[in-house]
């Protein structure tokens, strides 16, 4: 007799797996526009409201303090609640603060504001790529969480857009782009009503009838027949190692089994966010510094994020066929060499260039990170396991705006890039400490 997740790993990528792509994938999408729509924001009010560097460098990072606190914390919860839950509670959470930013007439508002944002966003992200891979079929589904996370370069498109159009269209663009930043507000109903909660997370909470339900229904859409699980046959599902049941709860993500994996883990994610973070925030800003005009410094940044999409689209190939670690190493090791580039860049072309460069291979990183984290831990610890290192990449996301600026009046870009470049190579080494889940089963 079959568990419920060998019958969901056998399924192949039915209509059920590409609505909850679908549905997830829009509020990742809304998510990295709220991100990147910051970025354009600052640079629009350091004009308007004469803002020194170290004033929009708390505005950026207080939105990272709120993301700390709510990765850790949306896994905790998540792990006890359930995903979907948390999913759309946070969405509701950051949409209503982003809108409400809008109407915000003092940097105090905006810092509050900003950090409240961060606390919905930083639980959100975990919690979602966490669904979608306890879902996805295990031959796909590093392909199918890249293919999430392809997702924030269409949200970041839309924020280079939005920053492009109205943001530097009127003196009060930056208020209206921050308006439609309410929109996941109203997606987190859609999220609650449309998304089926975790399979594993309903056996692990003794649900049995509703994790038997949701299983069925995703058979009845790849048209294969039900091999019904009773409570017996879901007490021990397939492990990596052979030791790791769904219902070990006594685990922690500090396990002899799991700590290494979770120290590395945590690097990737601590330097990756400071990398990432530090860059593609200020750049905006920096092109200002240069010279550029907010139109023509905002056109470059559409440009170079345009380049994120192929990024995805080779990560999510690469990750089946190479593997999880390979693929993370070789996009981080892109990284550090696009970032000396960028740090040299002189003319538009140079500048373009590097700048396409940085976002192709860090956001390819990206999605093979996120598929990375679930296939680590066990129903148990999951939610615990990715939120966590989202909260200590959170960390580097908090020091990064602060630190921009210190680096710049140091040693210009190319100092700044320089360090960026450094953490994705130290990223790039612990991805090998990683162990590799292509193609087993997810517990």
């Amino acid at each position: 007799m079959l568990t419920r997740t060998e019958r969901l790993e056998r399924l192949t990528f039915t209509s059920k797996h590409r609505r909850l792509l679908g549905t997830s994938g829009v509020g990742w999408a809304l998510d990295a526009m709220d991100v990147g729509l910051i970025s354009f924001v600052i640079a629009a009010l350091g004009q308007q409201w004469a803002l020194d560097d170290t004033t929009k460098s708390w505005i950026i990072s207080m939105g990272f303090v709120g993301m700390a606190l709510g990765a850790t914390l949306g896994g905790l919860l998540a792990d006890r609640i359930g995903r979907r839950s948390v999913f759309a509670l946070t969405l509701l959470i950051y949409g209503l603060a982003t809108g409400a930013t809008a109407l915000v007439t003092s940097v105090g508002a905006l810092l509050v504001l900003r950090f409240l944002v961060g606390l919905g966003l930083g639980a959100e992200l975990p919690v979602a790529s966490t669904l979608v891979s306890e879902f996805a079929p295990k031959k796909i589904r590093g392909r199918v969480v890249v293919l999430l996370e392809a997702f924030w370069a269409l949200g970041w498109i839309l924020a280079a857009v939005i920053g492009y159009t109205v943001v530097a269209g009127s003196h009060d663009g930056w208020r209206w782009a921050l308006a439609l930043g309410a929109v996941p507000a109203l997606w987190a109903l859609v999220i609650r009503w449309k998304t089926p909660e975790s399979i594993r997370f309903l056996e692990a909470k003794g649900r049995h009838d509703q994790a038997e339900s949701v299983v069925r229904e995703f058979e009845e859409a790849a048209g294969v027949g039900s091999a019904q699980a009773t409570p017996d046959d879901v007490a021990v599902a397939p492990s990596t190692g052979g030791t790791t049941t769904i219902h070990e709860t006594d685990q922690t993500i500090f396990s002899p089994g799991l700590r290494r994996r979770t120290i590395a883990l945590w690097v990737v994610w601590f330097c990756i966010n400071l990398s990432y973070y530090g860059a593609f925030t200020w750049i905006p800003s920096l092109l200002t510094a240069q010279g550029f005009t907010l139109v023509r410094s905002f056109e470059f940044t559409l440009i170079m994020t345009l380049a994120q999409l192929p990024g995805y689209a080779v990560a999510a190939w690469l990750i089946e066929v190479i593997g999880r670690r390979i693929t993370l190493a070789l996009f981080l090791a892109g990284s550090a060499g696009a970032a000396v580039a960028f740090g040299l860049a002189g003319s538009p072309v140079t500048i373009i260039a590097a700048g396409c460069a940085l976002s192709f291979f860090n956001l390819g990183a990206w999605g093979a990170l996120y598929a990375i984290g679930p296939e680590l831990y066990p129903t148990s610890v999951r939610g615990t396991g990715t939120g966590s290192a989202a909260g200590v990449g959170r960390i580097a996301s908090i020091i990064a705006p602060l630190l921009v600026p210190v680096l710049v009046a140091s040693g210009g870009l190319s100092l700044t890039f320089g360090v960026f470049s450094a953490a994705f190579a130290i990223a790039a080494t612990a991805a090998f400490l990683l162990p590799e889940k292509r193609g087993q089963a997810i517990d």
